[in-house]
This record gives C-alpha cells, structure tokens and sequence, in this order.
C-alpha cells in the first residue's frame, strides 16, 4: 500500500507540473501530457480505493 501512495504521489507530482505549464504558459504539449498523466492517476486512485476497501474488512 505504501508503494501504491508513493507512486500515485509520483504521478500527481507530473500532473501538476504539465498542468501549470499549460495554464500558465498556454503550453499545449503540456496540456497532453497532463490529461494523459491524469488518466493513469485516476486508475492508481481506484486501485488505491479497491485496496482501501479491503483492508477494512
């Protein structure tokens, strides 16, 4: 479970640093690179949840 939060922080580290060079700059590589970090993040949270859920029981 550790290792999942350190990767999904990982990722939320990439995302914001695309997504305030697209809104800051108008950088569009970036824009593309944070909606496509952003899809792999919202995987990993699911994951994060699955687990979350399972380990309550």
């Amino acid at each position: 479970m550790k290792e999942l939060v350190e990767k999904i922080n990982a990722l939320y580290a990439e995302f914001e640093k695309d997504a305030t060079a697209q809104a800051d700059k108008g950088n569009k590589a970036a824009g593309q690179r944070a909606r496509k970090v952003s899809l792999a993040l919202e995987k990993e949270l699911k994951n994060f949840r699955r687990l979350s859920l399972e380990a309550i029981k």
